[in-house]
């Protein structure tokens, strides 16, 4: 089963959108398999966003997302990764589709509420990143033959 990490970003959690936001992943039939409330230390953010490094976004960047609390999450599904990027709308939510979380509650690229992983590699390495194994926790939803062929 694919795993993606999803990220609720500051400007998410500090206008309480964390309910609405996970919401839609459960209303998409994901299964959450792993949270938790973290401020993200600079050398972890450093880490995440090393693809970005040298970009001229890149420390802005990197103060932003440790600038408060995030919302990391582990969610599991068939077509985990382009279900959830489907879910959360394009970069940029000026032009996501309505019914996305950006689409619906965006207005910047910079404050696009939420991050989730572009491929299997990148959403192993970043549920690695901030997730310990222990800390997915595999259990059975009894609703998934309601979701699942």
């Amino acid at each position: 089963m694919e795993q993606t990490l999803i990220l609720v970003k500051p400007d998410g959690v500090q206008r309480g959108l964390v309910g609405s936001i996970i919401k839609r992943f459960e209303n998409r039939g994901l299964k959450l398999v792993g949270m938790k409330f973290i401020l993200m230390t600079r050398e972890l953010a450093e880490l995440h966003y090393a693809v970005h490094e040298g970009k001229p976004f890149y420390e802005s960047l990197v103060a932003y997302i440790i600038s408060g609390p995030v919302v990391a999450m582990v969610w599991e599904g068939e077509a985990a990764i382009e279900a959830a990027r489907s879910t959360m709308g394009t970069t940029n939510p000026v032009t996501a589709s309505p019914g996305t979380i950006r689409g619906d509650f965006g207005m910047e690229i910079g404050r696009n509420l939420v991050h989730g992983s572009d491929s299997i590699e990148n959403a192993k390495k970043e549920v690695n990143l901030f997730f310990a194994p222990g800390e997915i926790v595999a259990w059975r939803r009894e609703t998934d033959s309601w979701i699942r062929e």
